[in-house]
């Protein structure tokens, strides 16, 4: 009897942490650039504007060969390359403050920018 109540204890345990680990799941941001003169970071369909601090998970596509995804805050400096285009996937810790995300040859009209409280 004491066997079966320490299993059934040991099993309702490692249930729990299974339900709080899948809760905890970081985050998914989806950054685009090109195939045009666009870049976007969104979170779901929505064009990020604001996040709460923490981790996450950033997959970027770089559609095009004369654009890069470059992003910049709080101890942070992530970049794709000028050339080639692919999936690129990060796990960034965002800090509290301003980040911007631009294509380096195109600064002056591919970028965007949002906060972290």
């Amino acid at each position: 009897m004491l066997r079966t109540r320490l299993a059934f204890v040991a099993l309702l345990g490692a249930a729990l942490v299974f339900v709080v680990s899948a809760s905890a799941a970081v985050p998914l941001l989806k950054g685009t650039d090109g195939p045009g003169f666009t870049i976007t970071l969104k979170k779901g369909t929505t064009k990020v504007k604001s996040l709460k601090a923490g981790k996450y998970k950033i997959v970027i596509k770089d559609l095009s060969n004369i654009h890069n995804f470059r992003l910049t805050g709080p101890g942070l400096n992530k970049k794709t390359g000028v050339g080639p285009k692919g999936t690129f996937t990060w796990t960034v810790t965002l800090k509290k403050g301003t980040y911007k995300y631009v294509c380096d040859p195109h600064a002056t009209i591919m970028k965007g920018s949002f906060k972290v409280t």
